[in-house]
């Protein structure tokens, strides 16, 4: 089972931008499809962005032209660059890890990102 730990999150203003990290425990390059989702408080856990092993990106509408996903395979990690953030971004961010042929995903603690002046 893979160990993803979140990190980047905090209180940024409207506009503004933040980079989240999900560092995972082992080689990124044997894990299918990494992805980033978000909640909020009384509301369902939604895919925000996700990238697969031969560097396929695809993004949820509401946050296409503003986020960007990356991974940087020496460092195992994940990456969620957001620009132009709005007070509706504001959620818990998740990392999720699939791996080929696995039923199972992993999940990552979350980190907060609250947006407001």
């Amino acid at each position: 089972q893979v160990q993803l730990v979140e990190s980047g999150g905090g209180l940024v203003q409207p506009g503004g931008s933040l980079r989240l990290s999900c560092a995972a425990s082992e080689d990124i390059r044997n894990i299918a499809v990494m992805g980033w989702y978000r909640q909020a408080p009384g509301k369902q856990r939604e895919l925000v962005a996700a990238i697969t092993s031969d560097d396929s990106a695809n993004y949820a509408d509401i946050v296409k032209g503003r986020f960007t996903i990356s991974r940087d395979n020496a460092k195992n990690t994940v990456y969620l660059q957001m620009n132009s953030l709005e007070p509706e971004d504001t959620a818990v961010y998740y990392c999720n890890a699939r791996r080929r042929w696995a039923l199972n995903t992993n999940w990552g603690q979350g980190t907060q990102v609250t947006v407001s002046s």
